[in-house]
């Protein structure tokens, strides 16, 4: 019995030994990056923990990791595959069902609008006009529709999709995601004058909520304009992040049932159910009970953010230049068009269904 129990111990510890050194790696970036996103540049730019780790996972996967990835390549693959899921369970902590009753229906049906929107032109100018491979199409539409970074990350486990096409899709974030952070407070000036969205900085913030890619960004563009937009398209992006759970399980039945006409309609597909979504929604709905401190959700919220920011690095690590290169100029097309209807299309869908719950 003793000899059983001696063996189970060393499996056990060869099994931790083995991701160890790829965790140390992947922590080390995360705390770096973290520590560089409390920067005032960094934070007035909307450059967040995630994207900071993205990309100095990439530097460093494109120049030293090579040596290092045989001792560090396990623990590397847990951080992008288990911590991540851990990580956007734990994301439900920054939300509460009572974000929802503070937007109210017009700002769901804006946020539901601009999703489906969002990314059904995704699938139709990736698939069709840019000649994308599908995978590629729905991890940018992801991230342009719903919350950035940790929307592409979320859909990753759901499509299967490969490290390069998931850095493509987090870089165009990145690139579309800042042009925001600047452009939005101009367009709430010519707002003033046109009154296309209400002249209110919160019907304006709405706007920012319902259409700008990362929760950062959001942050940074709604403070360049003032704390009431600010406050208001913080709440509209949570009610949009919200809906992350809903579209992962309709996308993964859209697939299964895709693959089952493709098998020839014989034997149905399995459905790849993203657990961790429904876990997502459990927590938020416990968070809204509010039977946590608010120093000890805090404490959550920042280990969530480590989590998510060591999964990032570990994307980056494993993401290769050459790959991006082979990728072209056309997903970079294909997100630059969805941002000019996030623009366009988000400002009449914020127009049209205020008019209709005004």
């Amino acid at each position: 019995m003793s000899s059983l129990s001696t063996t189970n111990t060393s499996t056990v510890n060869d099994r931790y030994g083995r991701l160890l050194p790829g965790l140390l790696l992947s922590g080390l970036i995360a705390y770096g990056a973290i520590q560089l996103g409390k920067l005032g540049w960094m934070q007035s730019h909307g450059m967040s923990a995630l994207t900071l780790a993205i990309m100095l996972g990439i530097i460093l996967g494109n120049s030293v990791y090579a040596r290092l990835a045989p001792a560090c390549g396990a623990g590397v693959a847990f951080s992008k595959q288990t911590l991540l899921r851990l990580g956007i369970i734990l994301y439900g902590f920054r939300l509460t069902f009572q974000d929802i009753g503070q937007v109210g229906l017009a700002g769901i049906a804006i946020d539901a609008l601009v999703l489906t929107s969002t990314f059904g032109l995704a699938m139709l100018l990736g698939t069709r006009v840019f000649k994308l491979e599908r995978n590629s199409a729905i991890l940018i539409g992801a991230g342009s529709s719903i919350c950035g970074a940790a929307a592409v990350m979320a859909t990753e486990p759901v499509v299967k999709g490969r490290s390069e096409d998931v850095t493509v899709a987090v870089s165009t974030v990145v690139v579309f995601g800042t042009i925001a952070i600047f452009l939005y407070p101009l367009l709430y000036q010519l707002n003033l004058g046109w009154h296309l969205l209400g002249a209110t900085p919160t019907a304006f913030g709405v706007y920012i909520g319902s259409t700008v890619h990362e929760v950062a960004q959001v942050v940074a563009a709604g403070k360049s304009i003032g704390q009431e937009a600010a406050n208001a398209a913080v709440i509209a992006k949570m009610v949009r992040v919200m809906m992350l759970a809903p579209f992962l399980v309709i996308l993964s039945a859209v697939l299964a049932r895709g693959k089952a006409r493709a098998g020839g309609g014989n034997k149905a597909a399995k459905l790849a159910i993203p657990w961790f979504a429904f876990i997502f929604i459990a927590v938020v709905a416990f968070n809204s009970l509010g039977l946590l401190p608010g120093s000890m959700v805090a404490t959550i919220t920042d280990i969530d953010t480590a989590l998510l920011a060591m999964a990032m690095a570990a994307l980056g690590l494993t993401t290769h230049m050459s790959a991006i290169r082979r990728a072209g100029i056309k997903p970079l097309l294909l997100a630059g068009l969805l941002f000019c209807w996030l623009i366009a299309g988000g400002a009449a869908i914020n127009h049209v269904v205020a008019s209709l719950f005004a």
